[in-house]
């Protein structure tokens, strides 16, 4: 039995969900699990039972049913199908696609016409479709497939697009709906692969860098309760949003000092830009359709993660119940982290400098052709960064030489990359010491010029209170340098003002830039701002809604603001959506460097002086 409440499911409940689930005749004997996670039902942990949440496919019918749990006394709370949309696809629907698309007989003339005959290599890549407007299957669910030609297993199949061929499926029925065909270019024959066995010579200019900690790690875990210096969390792993940080502290003057009751990703959109017929429907929603924890990369000592390594195993419910481990699903570490604060006294000449440490909790998910890493880092002077890394393969495809492409990169005459972007939604449930807590916005202005500013030198910042839903709808704005503090009015520090934490936003803070009509706008309202704040509720967990997978709507945040609650000395959450607009490089093609995008949580207020003075000097041996 987990032995925190706020702990994951174990292997036993698991599979006490799925025994309830199958004995309740509620659902059909062929049933599918997408998503199976403790469901938080409040933060009075002593009192609130382990509830379990099922998002369950009726394979027979294509139904969704959302199921609830009471894990101590084995009863279903609630039964529900969704208003709008279905559960996340399942990785055995997507697996069942190819076997089906390669015998349909319509699809097999549309490879003929493009002189395919051998279909053996071909890699068939699944979509959601609930961006085909001109996919009319009301209450069927889909799946859309387009494909790649491989001219053997490893060969990178993103270099061959089969250009202009959808294949519309019905993952109940199992059959091919339409096959929709929007014209045959010729297939590019140009490889793009990366391989070591395709590098013609590798550098030989590089020594060794070894990373050693000779004591061992600073960090120490407990079950899912991690510790480093000042600071106390604890991790799991989500099956749709991956990283879950529950109960975030830093242990100041002798008391732990919550800074965050949870946090993590809650929804990421990829809109691709290309007005192409046979690509305008590109776009995914990857937590809401996919399911990112589900596709968690195994990670490998030396590689992936560096150093002294401590990794943390993840136990998911598998698509027909049961348990199982994803080995090393989240890596943990400390690294140096440059200089952590510095000063040289010009009349004495003395200097005083203190390198910084941070604390890394990260994990890698593979979504298609793309690789995100999601990295969480804590720094000794209580500030909390969160950086996504974004690397894999380009969607591409092929095209005419001399063909203008407007919102795609030209990567050779054979293929482009069409433009996209990239929109992370995190969701934030501050504690900062307690529960009611209250969100400023914060930004620069001038002060007129005049006898407060007679030298128009003087500029001032200017704080307002977001005191109800509507108020708390915004968007980034760097040449006013806009951020936003979530304080406790109820204590204050030593200078008397409210202990607080600012959300700071990076370099990334694009909002969507598809445009009405587009389905993927109306299905994803939540990223036309950066910053909503809501109050605390166990049912508001993603920005888009449970069940965005074949849903037009949008649900989620633009729907729950429009009750204009108070988020004033209460129980906020605070939602910031980030986004990078990629414009391809041809340094993205074959395989793409890492770019990267994210936010700071720095303490406002919070401490009554720099929490790390007392970090030690380094010794010299460690420095030259």
């Amino acid at each position: 039995m987990p032995k925190h409440l706020l702990d994951p499911l174990s292997e036993d409940e698991i599979r006490t969900t799925n025994d309830v689930i199958r004995g309740s005749g509620l659902v059909g004997e062929e049933l599918g699990i997408a998503a199976m996670f403790l469901f938080e039902n409040g933060k009075a942990l002593s009192s609130t039972a382990r509830i379990s949440r099922t998002m369950v496919i009726d394979r027979k019918t294509g139904e969704t049913f959302d199921i609830y749990i009471n894990l101590k006394t084995k009863i279903i709370e609630s039964c529900e199908r969704p208003e709008t949309g279905q559960a996340p696809m399942l990785i055995a629907e997507f697996e069942s696609l190819g076997d089906l698309i390669k015998s349909d007989e319509k699809w097999l003339a549309a490879m003929a016409e493009r002189g395919i005959t051998d279909t053996e290599f071909l890699q068939i890549d699944p979509w959601a479709v609930a961006n085909m407007g001109f996919v009319k299957y009301e209450g069927r669910r889909l799946a859309g497939a387009i494909c790649w030609s491989r001219l053997f297993p490893d060969d990178n199949g993103y270099a061959r697009p089969v250009e202009g061929v959808l294949a519309i499926v019905d993952l109940t029925t199992q059959e091919v709906l339409d096959v929709y065909d929007f014209g045959a270019k010729p297939i590019p024959v140009n490889s793009g692969n990366y391989t070591p066995d395709v590098v013609e010579k590798f550098r030989d200019d590089i020594k060794p860098i070894e990373i050693t900690q000779p004591e061992g790690s600073s960090i120490t875990i407990l079950d899912h309760q991690l510790s480093w210096q000042k600071w106390k969390m604890r991790i799991s792993l989500h099956p749709l949003e991956g990283i879950v940080l529950h109960e975030i502290s830093y242990f100041d003057k002798g008391v732990d000092r919550s800074i965050l009751h949870r946090a993590s990703m809650a929804e990421m959109i990829v809109p691709y830009g290309d007005a192409d017929p046979a690509h305008n429907w590109r776009g995914a929603f990857d937590i809401g359709e996919f399911g990112l924890g589900k596709l968690t990369n195994s990670l490998v000592l030396g590689c992936d993660c560096l150093g002294e390594i401590i990794y943390l195993d993840a136990v998911l419910s598998d698509e027909n119940g049961e348990p199982y481990t994803i080995p090393n699903a989240i890596c943990i570490h400390e690294e140096d982290d440059g200089i952590l604060w510095k000063h040289q006294d010009w009349v004495t000449g003395k200097t005083e400098v203190r390198r910084s440490r941070r604390l890394v909790v990260s994990a890698i998910h593979t979504v298609g052709n793309y690789e995100y890493g999601v990295f969480w880092y804590f720094h000794q002077d209580g500030t909390i960064s969160v950086e996504v890394k974004l690397t894999g393969i380009l969607q591409t495809r092929s095209t005419e030489p001399g063909a203008i492409t407007p919102s795609s990169t030209r990567l050779s005459d054979e293929i482009v990359a069409g433009f996209h972007q990239h929109i992370f939604g995190f969701r934030l449930d501050f504690d900062i010491d307690g529960q009611n807590n209250s969100v400023y916005e914060v930004q620069s202005e001038q002060i007129p010029v005049g006898e407060l500013n007679p030298t128009g030198s003087a500029f001032t910042i200017r704080k307002t209170l977001l005191a109800h839903e509507q108020d708390g709808i915004r968007t980034t704005d760097p040449q006013v340098a806009r951020s936003w503090v979530v304080v406790n009015p109820n204590k204050l520090n030593r200078a008397g003002t409210p202990v607080g934490y600012k959300l700071l936003p990076g370099w990334a803070s694009a909002t969507i830039l598809a445009q009405d009509p587009a389905p993927i706008r109306s299905r994803g309202r939540f990223a036309e701002k950066n910053v909503w704040v809501t109050p605390y509720s166990p049912q508001e967990t993603r920005p888009a809604g449970d069940f965005p997978n074949q849903s037009s709507t949008s649900e989620g945040l633009p729907s729950w603001t429009q009750a204009n609650r108070s988020i004033e000395n209460t129980d906020v959450v605070v939602w910031y959506n980030f986004g990078v607009t990629h414009i391809p490089r041809l340094e993205d093609w074959p395989v793409m460097p890492v770019e990267r995008a994210g936010f700071m949580l720095l303490p406002n207020g919070f401490f009554d002086e720099n929490p790390a003075l007392d970090v030690p000097p380094s010794e010299e041996k460690s420095c030259h």
